[in-house]
């Protein structure tokens, strides 16, 4: 953690922070994590083995080295593509979760936007770094040729899209992440696959391609199909929720959100990628929302409760 933050400049920001840190890659906390991973793959195993490996960028506060920054000129960062009015067709509590009176507000007062916009670029391209040196070790390994490879990011992130930031919404840049997927003799170099899929289908997927038993509990889908054949038919939308009975639904053509009050959008992603036009009023579009819909959870459980306990000082 570097001194005197925020470095940014915006006041009570927590860790909503950017800036280069004049420290080598080997003294960062991911870094450590790939060197304990690599170690792990230079051991022999006997048996079959599960290796978790979880790295902490590009989640806040956006602090890596410098060189990272150097990466991306501030003068040749490209803003995102927004629209000021975006928020004017969207439902209430929509435009709750925008909050675009908080982070936005404070990252364009502040004249920090292209700033911000840098270090999540620099963030992103040094813990590709790190996972690099993994799959480095890993094919260098005895077990290069017999490992499956499961890289996913846990969510998507706005940059002012939508006049927000961070996570915490239903719409595309929040929910859209990483996935990918490598297993030997079944996967081709280069594939990738157009349909939406969650990341409950991530546990199925490993038991069916690992030969292990099925679990009848649970709600996600093997992707084994889609890795043989990443054109095969596949009618799931994707599902994500955020909040009690708030749900977005995420088909190849449509992105459909209906909110706890019943309110809605509808985006259709071959004319609208950036959601500008919520097309959810309108009665054309009707049979989509129905069909949509079915995808909808029949149960929703209800709120972990918060427990406050007071700060041990």
């Amino acid at each position: 953690m570097p001194p005197n933050r925020p470095l940014n400049g915006i006041p009570k920001t927590a860790h909503f922070d950017w800036g280069p840190v004049d420290v080598s890659d080997k003294e960062m906390g991911d870094s450590k994590v790939a060197d304990w991973a690599i170690g792990e793959l230079s051991k022999k195993h006997d048996k079959p083995f599960f290796l978790g490996c979880g790295f902490f960028r590009p989640h806040l506060p956006w602090y890596v080295p410098k060189k990272y920054f150097e990466m991306y000129p501030l003068d040749k960062v490209t803003l995102p593509n927004v629209n000021e009015n975006d928020l004017d067709d969207v439902p209430s509590i929509g435009r709750r979760m925008a909050r675009p009176e908080g982070d936005h507000r404070k990252v364009t007062e502040h004249k920090q936007w292209r700033k911000a916009v840098q270090a999540y670029l620099a963030s992103i391209s040094f813990v590709d770094t790190c996972v690099g040196r993994v799959i480095g070790a890993l094919d260098k390994s005895d077990y290069a040729d017999n490992t499956v490879i499961l890289l996913w990011g846990d969510h998507g992130w706005h940059l002012g899209e939508k006049l927000h930031w961070r996570k915490f919404a239903l719409w595309e840049e929040a929910t859209h992440a990483p996935l990918m997927i490598i297993v030997p003799s079944v996967t081709k170099q280069g594939g990738r696959c157009p349909r939406p899929v969650s990341f409950i289908d991530i546990y199925p997927t490993l038991i069916d391609v690992c030969g292990l038993s099925p679990k009848k509990e649970l709600e996600g889908k093997s992707l084994l199909p889609l890795l043989k054949n990443p054109k095969a038919r596949w009618q799931r939308p994707a599902l994500t929720t955020h909040g009690r009975n708030n749900h977005s639904l995420r088909s190849e053509h449509w992105r459909y959100i209906r909110y706890s009050d019943g309110t809605e959008e509808l985006y259709d992603h071959q004319k609208d990628e950036l959601e500008w036009n919520n097309l959810a009023n309108d009665p054309q579009y009707a049979d989509i929302k129905k069909e949509l819909a079915k995808w909808l959870p029949e149960n929703n459980a209800p709120d972990v409760p918060r427990i406050r306990t007071k700060r041990k000082r």
